[in-house]
């Protein structure tokens, strides 16, 4: 078995099972206690999708338009807030990987959960960790999504490509994680569900 390949079967064994999705609070919620209270965080879901070609394997990104209300221009995972008719949040996410990037859901197998999370815009968001057919077709939604890319997995799950800097935001200094990868800056709630991978899979303190 290959490094590459290993590495995927040791992300998979991290997650959380289909059978145990996580519920909020997010495992961050002490963080963001000073700025959102105790207030109901809006329910949403994003992909994490896992593209296998042969030995090698990658995970998909998008690029949020210039335009977005929140999270204009930021690189994240296809998701949005779980609606009505969504069963639960892994409908929501594989519905909204469909909307946003044309990809079909007969195409994204499920394999398990990261532990929630919550964003600085009262979201609490259900991370779903699914495998996507490499043979998939792109059809973005321009009003949402300005590019979709691929980041090698290996590269991902490296610590030494994981950055810890600070930011003011509202008055206070806040710890974030950052990549980057050939110029593109992957930070924010995306960069912070990747070190909650890495610390399901013992990588990073």
């Amino acid at each position: 078995m290959s490094a590459q390949a290993d590495k995927a079967a040791a992300l998979k064994l991290s997650l959380r099972t289909l059978d145990d999705p996580p519920s909020l609070p997010g495992w961050n919620h002490a963080e963001l206690a000073d700025l959102l209270g105790d207030s109901v965080r809006t329910p949403a879901a994003v992909l994490v999708p896992l593209v296998r070609r042969g030995s090698e394997c990658s995970v998909l990104f998008t690029r949020r338009n210039e335009g977005m209300r929140t999270h204009a221009g930021q690189v994240s995972f296809p998701g949005g807030r779980i609606e009505r008719d969504d069963a639960d949040a892994i409908a929501a996410a594989v519905r909204e990987t469909e909307e946003e990037t044309g990809i079909q859901r007969s195409l994204v197998r499920p394999l398990g959960f990261l532990d929630c999370f919550e964003t600085i815009s009262g979201f609490g968001v259900t991370p779903v960790v699914a495998e996507v057919e490499a043979g998939y077709t792109l059809a973005p939604d321009p009003r949402e999504v300005a590019e979709v890319f691929e980041v090698p997995l290996p590269f991902l799950l490296d610590v030494a490509n994981v950055r810890r800097s600070q930011i003011d935001w509202r008055g206070r200094r806040r710890e974030i994680y950052e990549y980057d990868f050939e110029g593109r800056r992957i930070w924010g709630a995306t960069a912070a569900m990747l070190v909650n991978l890495l610390r399901r899979m013992e990588a990073m303190p």
